[in-house]
C-alpha cells in the first residue's frame, strides 16, 4: 500500500504519543498552508523561527551553519516549522528517517524499551542487542562466524573497521615478514565521517587538510579506475596493502554510483592479495538503494564484502551505527579491550533498530524503494526542465545534476515551496526521501521541483 504507514492513520499516533487532541488540531490547521520566502499562509512575518535561531546561534558551534528553519514535529513524510508551516521532506534528515515521522509502531518500541531500560554498561548484555545483531547478520547474508559490532554513527562504524583493518594489516605483514607499512586504499570523492580516522580515509581536501597530519599510510586512487587500482597493488615497494574502503554509490559527492564492473574488478583484486573489501554502506544501507544493503545489486556489482558499515537509516532516527565482520577469522581480530564504546549497542537503540527494520519487512518498503525511486527518476527526466542536466541515483537514493552551480539557491526556492532538499555538491540536488514515500508524494515532489527556475543564483 502506498499510504503512509500502511494502515495506520494519525489516530494511531496519537493514541501512542497520548498527545492532546486540542493541540493537534492547532499544528494540523497551521500546516495545511505552506509560508513562502520567510512569511506564513496568512502573510505574517516568522517571528518565532527568527527568535529561535539567533538563540541558536548564541549558543551553538557553526560547524552547520545557520539552520534553514526550525522545525517542531513531524508525521508520515511531512514536517512542520514553530511557526506552523508544512513541509514535504525529500532529505528524511540524510536518508535517517527511513519510516518516516512518528511511526507508531517505533514510538510504541521505544517507549517500551524507555520503560524497562534504556541502558546498561558494557559488561552486561541485553535480547534488543542480541536480536539486533542476528538480525543484521542475516540480512547481509553473512557466513556462519559473522559478528557484528555497534557504535552509535557512521564515522564510528567506519572507525571500527578502518581499526579491524589495521589488526589485519599487521598480521598479514608478519605473515609476509616484511617491516615495510601496510596500505590502505580510499578512493577519490569517497566520504566516510569526520573523526580522526574516518577523516583519514575522506577524499575532500576542504575537509580533510586543515587536521593533516592524519593516520598515515591511507592513499587515494581514482575512483572507478581500475588501472589505478592495480597500480597501487603493484606498488608492492611501498608495502603491501590491507583493505580497500568504499562507498557503492558516493553520496555526499552527488550520488556518484560506482560502475558494476570495477566494483567486481575491486573485490577481485582484493581476493588475489588477501586484502580486505570494506563497503561502506552508511548511506546506502537498510533498504535505501532498493536491497537491504547495496553490494546486493547486480548493478553494484553484486559482491560479498570482508567488512560492512552501516548506520543512518537502521534505526529510524535514533543514533545507531557498526559494523558486520564476515566470517569467524576476521571477527576473531576483535578481543577484549581492543576496541569500545560506552553507549555501543544500547538496549534503546537497539529497540529502535529492530522496530525500524520491522516496518521495513512488514510494509515491503524495500521493494517500494525500488518502485517509488524508478518512478522519480522517470518522471524528473520527463519534466525537461531546462535546468536539469542529469538525473541519477538507484531506489531512494537520488540526485539531480544541474546545468550551473546553483544547487544552494534551488534548495532554499524548493523550502520556500514546501519541499526539503539538500545541495550536495555546487551543481547537484540530493533526494533522499523516507522509504514509506507514497506515488502522491513522489508526484508532488516532481511537480514542485519542474518549476525550478532555470535563472537561480550561482552558487
Amino acid at each position: 500500500m502506498d499510504n503512509e504507514y500502511s494502515g495506520y492513520g494519525r489516530d494511531d499516533v496519537n493514541d501512542i504519543n497520548n498527545m492532546n487532541d486540542g493541540d493537534q488540531q492547532v499544528h494540523s490547521a497551521a500546516g495545511n498552508d505552506r509560508g513562502h520566502g520567510g512569511a506564513t499562509a496568512s502573510g505574517d512575518a516568522l517571528p518565532e523561527d527568527h527568535r529561535l535561531l539567533d538563540e541558536y546561534n548564541d549558543v551553538h558551534m557553526h560547524v552547520f551553519g545557520t539552520p534553514l528553519r526550525v522545525l517542531d514535529h513531524g508525521q508520515g513524510v511531512h514536517v512542520w516549522d514553530v511557526d506552523g508551516n508544512k513541509y514535504l521532506d525529500f532529505l528524511a534528515g540524510i536518508a535517517v528517517n527511513s519510516i518516516g515521522y512518528a511511526h507508531p509502531k517505533w514510538i510504541e518500541a521505544v517507549a517500551a524499551q524507555a520503560a524497562q531500560v534504556a541502558h546498561v554498561s558494557n559488561y552486561f548484555a541485553t535480547r534488543p542487542q542480541i536480536h539486533l545483531a542476528q538480525k543484521l547478520i542475516a540480512l547481509a547474508g553473512a557466513p556462519e562466524g559473522s559478528h557484528v559490532y555497534f557504535g552509535n554513527s557512521g564515522a564510528e562504524a567506519n572507525e571500527a573497521a578502518l581499526k579491524m583493518a589495521k589488526l589485519y594489516g599487521a598480521q598479514r605483514c608478519a605473515e609476509l615478514g616484511t617491516d615495510k607499512p601496510y596500505r590502505i586504499i580510499a578512493l577519490t570523492h569517497g566520504f566516510h565521517g569526520r573523526t580522526m580516522g574516518a577523516l583519514s580515509a575522506t577524499w575532500k581536501p576542504a575537509i580533510r587538510e586543515p587536521f593533516e597530519p592524519l593516520v598515515p599510510n591511507i592513499e587515494f586512487v581514482e575512483a572507478n579506475d581500475i588501472e589505478a587500482m592495480k597500480a597501487a597493488f603493484d606498488a608492492t615497494g611501498k608495502g603491501p596493502i590491507t583493505a580497500v574502503i568504499m562507498e557503492l554509490i558516493q553520496g555526499e559527492a552527488g550520488v556518484l554510483p560506482l560502475d558494476a564492473q570495477y566494483i567486481r574488478d575491486v573485490r577481485a583484486l582484493c581476493d588475489e592479495h588477501r586484502a580486505l573489501m570494506i563497503v561502506d554502506e552508511v548511506q546506502t544501507g537498510i533498504g535505501r538503494t532498493g536491497s537491504w544493503f547495496a553490494f546486493q545489486r547486480e548493478d553494484l556489482g553484486g559482491v560479498t564484502p570482508n567488512i560492512v558499515t552501516f548506520a543512518k537509516g537502521v534505526a529510524g532516527g535514533f543514533p545507531m551505527g557498526g559494523m558486520i565482520s564476515f566470517g569467524e577469522g576476521l571477527s576473531s581480530l576483535f578481543s577484549p579491550g581492543t576496541h569500545g564504546s560506552t553507549f555501543a549497542g544500547n538496549p534503546l537503540a537497539a529497540a529502535a533498530a529492530l522496530a525500524t527494520i520491522g516496518v521495513i519487512e512488514d510494509e515491503g518498503l524495500v521493494q517500494r524503494a525500488e518502485v517509488r525511486g524508478e518512478q522519480l527518476r522517470t518522471d524528473l527526466r520527463a519534466t525537461d526542465n531546462p535546468l536539469f542536466a542529469q538525473v541519477r541515483g538507484r531506489g531512494l537514493l537520488n540526485a539531480i545534476v544541474l546545468k550551473r552551480p546553483c544547487a544552494h539557491a534551488a534548495v532554499d526556492w524548493a523550502l520556500e515551496h514546501g519541499l526539503i532538499i539538500n545541495a550536495c555538491a555546487p551543481d547537484v540536488i540530493r533526494l533522499a526521501p523516507p522509504l514509506i514515500v507514497s506515488e502522491q508524494d513522489v508526484n508532488e515532489a516532481v511537480a514542485i521541483l519542474a518549476m525550478l527556475p532555470e535563472d537561480l543564483p550561482e552558487d
